[in-house]
């Protein structure tokens, strides 16, 4: 029998997000650090990649994935603006797919594959470049769910029409109404990618 890995084995407190060894060390730090908190239970331990890097996490069945990305794991990139799943600001890729992360159960993402603008900077930092480059922001408040829509849309269409692309991020809002300006830095970005520009 292999040895487990550490993603399997390290648990993360679902009150205060502190490492523990394993499930019975886990219970005990709730039990001695966190009195008046339910003491979790097995059936909320999720399994997910979060740009590139494995967790194992304890989640209570209300919670959505983007409170547990942007509260519990501090990763703050995607943002909460209609808590309605109308607006696209807490886009994140999931799968592969652009999936609104405040109406996806963090229980129900267990095995997933999850990537936040966090990550989509670290991977391509030239797409956030030609955001900025080409005033596709203002405020920069809807900015993380483009970038991120956007992501998903040219890993799956490696060269969209402008079109698709307005297909792509209709279902993302921006009160200042920069709308115009993000398939030209899309297109642009693209041209990059494929070396048709000087980087």
């Amino acid at each position: 029998m292999s040895e487990k890995t550490e993603s399997e084995t390290q648990l993360h407190c679902p009150y205060c997000y502190n490492l523990q060894e394993d499930f019975e060390s886990l219970k005990s730090h709730v039990l001695s650090e966190h009195k008046t908190e339910p003491v979790p239970e097995k059936e909320g331990l999720i399994l997910l990649t979060v740009n590139g890097e494995s967790h194992s996490v304890l989640v209570e069945p209300e919670w959505t994935l983007y409170y547990l990305l942007h509260d519990r794991m501090g990763l703050t990139g995607a943002k909460m603006f209609c808590d309605r799943g109308a607006c696209g600001s807490c886009t994140v890729i999931m799968n592969g797919r652009a999936i609104l992360s405040c109406l996806t159960l963090a229980i129900e993402c267990d095995r997933a594959v999850i990537e936040t603008v966090e990550g989509v900077a670290a991977e391509q930092p030239k797409l956030i470049e030609k955001y900025a480059e080409h005033h596709a922001l203002q405020c920069g408040y809807c900015t993380p769910g483009f970038v991120v829509t956007a992501k998903a849309l040219v890993d799956k269409n490696p060269n969209p029409t402008d079109q698709e692309i307005r297909e792509a991020l209709a279902g993302n809002l921006c009160r200042c109404g920069t709308y115009p300006q993000h398939p030209i830095a899309i297109q642009d970005f693209i041209r990059v990618r494929e070396g048709k520009e000087d980087v």
